[in-house]
């Protein structure tokens, strides 16, 4: 651990630190975004775009809408692009906490903690979206026509991508709390039917609008993600196992 222990104020400031760099990293990430935010909602509305009927357009009601909408979609790819840096920071905010020979996991952490949030955010653009507006544009008819309003559309889009993208990020949390020791694959196994639960919850919580259907399309990938969680937990003991086993031999061998 840690050679010192710090006090609460310390803690506080640590994270103080480590927030401020966060956010000027989301700064950073928000002037770029700001540039190109027109051809970022294009691409962004456009799983929605192509289900409208022809000559169909967004719209907005106030006349601040578009402004602060633009406003909004820098702020979130910000986010995106700043990833690794709050990773970083995130890690190295609990670093004292851990061992020597725990900290060098640090590579794999922000590596893999980027790769697994840019997949649920993809997961949920490229899979999610097409089945979601499907069905919700199938209720058009002659009489009831859909005029969807940019500050909406927008508010749902990165609500929703941010959750999915927090959510992909379990396998490496459930790992790495495997990796010191704090959770096992039996505990995760024995957990199953609580984890099921879990997930519908916090898919309720997450989703911008209450409706089964994007509370289930939340949910399945969060249980799976579980799954996922305890089959990377089980190859890391079978390495454990073999690298142990392995360690012996020789000892014998130089004996």
């Amino acid at each position: 651990m840690a050679d010192e222990k710090l006090s609460f104020t310390d803690h506080l400031e640590e994270l103080r630190r480590r927030l401020i760099i966060c956010l000027i990293a989301i700064g950073i990430g928000f002037s770029i975004s700001y540039y190109f935010a027109e051809t970022i909602f294009r691409f962004l509305s456009s799983p929605l775009y192509k289900l409208l009927p022809q000559n169909s357009t967004f719209i907005f009601t106030n006349l601040t809408d578009a402004f602060f909408t633009y406003i909004k979609l820098s702020f979130f790819a910000g986010i995106i692009f700043a990833i690794p840096v709050i990773l970083y920071q995130t890690w190295r905010f609990i670093a004292p906490g851990l061992y020597e020979h725990e900290r060098r996991y640090v590579v794999p952490f922000i590596s893999l903690g980027t790769l697994f949030f840019i997949a649920g955010i993809s997961f949920g653009f490229y899979i999610v979206f097409p089945v979601a507006f499907k069905f919700f544009v199938s209720y058009t008819t002659d009489s009831i026509k859909i005029l969807p309003s940019i500050k909406e559309y927008l508010s749902f889009c990165c609500s929703f991508l941010l959750a999915f993208g927090v959510i992909f990020e379990l396998p490496i949390i459930i790992f790495f709390l495997a990796r010191v020791g704090i959770v096992s694959e039996k505990q995760l196994r024995s957990n199953r039917k609580y984890a099921v639960l879990i997930a519908f919850i916090v898919a309720a919580i997450l989703t911008p609008t209450p409706d089964v259907v994007n509370q289930t399309l939340m949910a399945v990938p969060i249980i799976i993600l579980y799954e996922i969680s305890i089959i990377m937990i089980r190859l890391l003991i079978k390495k454990k196992v073999a690298a142990s086993a392995e360690n012996n031999t020789e000892g014998k061998t130089t004996a």
